[in-house]
């Protein structure tokens, strides 16, 4: 028996390493780029993760044909630079909602943005090279050094300077429920480690013979048994449909006005937007519906400020000892003038019951950071900064279940999504997609909410003013929705919550716990010469 490559395939995939090397600069950023833009598939709304069994192992193969430290930093940078850019070019339709002026901010979006995260990636793929220096040998390290250094690198952008953990590497699991599931384990970041091993493994390949089919083997067998796992999670859940039948649960209704963006906020049709509401709020409402829903900010004005407005919300909106909570803007005048991002809960008296302010606000969008430096204001509209409030709470109301409210950005945030001190019963994402029109950007954030579902062992709740109204239970599970850019309304049972999962009680440990391993692999694979 031999380990020489035996067919001209064999011979193809062990030169490849070679070839690629050889590129020249600019041959080499572009193919680095696509590489990036390419993964991107894997994520919503296509999910065709396999996609990365072919980017991964040809980036580490980059990363072993770089000859100086600067080109290991540019090896990383441009492959995110690829990924960010093209995964978040929807952000681009936020900026020409209200006003064409702007459109100056455009490649601020699509290149300053994706550029300046993309320091991320170049920085993780130095630490490899610094370790190993150029060229094929020890591959397992490499392989195993540079998976660590892009899952550590996901984890601190998703916590510096605020964080951004949009798309981290997780989600390219995450529009397959089996797969979705050990999120309930070790969350997105764990997943992310196990996509990017899966994906990088057959780099080894390219060593051919037996390494090469040890190496593929674990590959597969990496998301066929995480799918199994799920799979096998998920036969032991119960019955959607019965337990939607079951009239012990609470109801509740969502409404998804779709009101233009441009038109939210316009005081010319302020009363026609809110007579919107208020009428599918009520329109053909089940008796055993408690509890209305409405989305961010769908109630565009100070409610607990507007007697008249909120006296028409309780009378036509609240059911029969039930509540309507809804997202609304909040100011308070002591102990200083502040404007929040709030969700209210109102009773059928017009009480004010409950109150959240949003505590992790949009860059530019709620606020703008260094304002004083900054030639331009918010995105949004209005001149006056949200300001933030103390972070995530537990709601208690009579009569329902306890939540814990998440406003639009906030769901994308693992492991920072209810008091760990006071565990609720669901969770609830009001939110307003409509900044970015039918643009992949709804459906990525869909699947972070679903996400956090899975982690917390929560049912998840999703009023949108559009873009997509939805329901989880707490495996994920979609219970209901309403399409983008649809008018309509949700009634459904709120299931109850699953035992608190390894992720709830543990937050981040296992996934750097999981980090530490693959690291102290690659630092002990660097003896092996392969």
């Amino acid at each position: 028996m031999t380990d020489r490559p035996s067919n001209g395939g064999v011979a193809f995939v062990t030169g490849l390493p070679g070839r690629l090397g050889a590129l020249g600069l600019w041959r080499r950023r572009g193919l680095l780029f696509g590489l990036g833009a390419a993964t991107v598939l894997g994520l919503p709304p296509v999910d065709a993760w396999p996609v990365a069994f072919l980017t991964l192992p040809m980036l580490i193969w980059l990363l072993e044909g770089a000859q100086s430290r600067k080109q290991a930093f540019g090896t990383g940078w441009w492959f995110l630079f690829g990924y960010f850019a093209v995964g978040w070019y929807w952000i681009s339709n936020a900026l020409l909602v209200f006003s064409a002026s702007f459109a100056w901010m455009i490649p601020f979006a699509l290149i300053g943005l994706p550029g300046a995260l993309a320091v991320y990636g170049g920085l993780a793929l130095l630490i490899p090279h610094i370790l190993l220096g150029p060229g094929p040998q020890r591959r397992v390290a490499r392989v195993l050094l540079t998976v660590a250094a892009l899952a550590g690198a996901d984890i601190a952008r998703g916590f510096l300077l605020t964080g951004f953990p949009w798309n981290v590497f997780g989600y390219l699991w995450s529009g397959t429920e089996a797969l979705s599931q050990s999120a309930a384990l070790f969350g997105v970041y764990g997943i992310g480690l196990l996509v990017l091993l899966s994906g990088a493994l057959p780099a080894l390949a390219a060593n051919g013979g037996r390494k090469a089919i040890a190496a593929l083997a674990v590959a597969v067998a990496i998301p066929l048994l995480t799918y199994a796992g799920g799979a096998a999670r998920l036969a032991d859940a119960p019955d959607l449909a019965v337990q939607q039948a079951d009239p012990a649960l609470p109801g509740l209704r969502m409404v998804q006005a779709n009101v233009p963006q441009r038109e939210k906020w316009r005081h010319t049709l302020r009363e026609r937007n809110l007579q919107i509401h208020l009428l599918d709020s009520a329109e053909n409402r089940p008796d055993w519906v408690g509890t209305v829903l409405w989305p961010e900010t769908a109630a565009a004005f100070l409610v607990e400020d507007s007697d008249d407005y909120r006296g028409a919300m309780a009378r036509y909106a609240v059911p029969d000892n039930g509540y309507l909570i809804t997202g609304a803007p909040r100011r308070t005048l002591q102990p200083e003038k502040a404007l929040f991002n709030s969700v209210v809960a109102i009773d059928g008296r017009s009480v004010v019951r409950a109150r959240y302010d949003k505590a992790h606000l949009v860059p530019f969008g709620e606020y703008v950071p260094l304002a004083k430096y900054m030639p331009f204001g918010k995105v949004a509209v209005g001149e006056i900064d949200y300001s933030a409030g103390p972070g995530p709470r537990t709601i208690h109301l009579p009569g329902l279940p306890s939540f814990s409210a998440l406003i639009c950005y906030e769901v994308i945030f693992p492991a920072a999504v209810t008091d760990p001190a006071d565990r609720p019963a669901w969770l609830l994402n009001a939110t307003n997609d409509a900044w970015y029109g039918r643009t992949a950007g709804p459906y990525q954030h869909l699947q972070h909410a679903r996400m956090r579902a899975v982690e917390e062992g929560l049912p998840l709740v999703r009023p949108a003013n559009t873009g997509i109204s939805i329901a989880f239970d707490g495996y994920g599970r979609e219970i209901g929705r309403i399409p983008l850019e649809t008018r309509g309304v949700l009634d459904l049972r709120l299931p109850p919550p699953l035992p608190a999962t390894v992720f709830a009680q543990q937050g981040m440990t296992l996934p750097l716990v999981m980090l530490g391993l693959l690291v102290i692999g690659g630092l002990f694979a660097r003896r092996i010469k392969v």
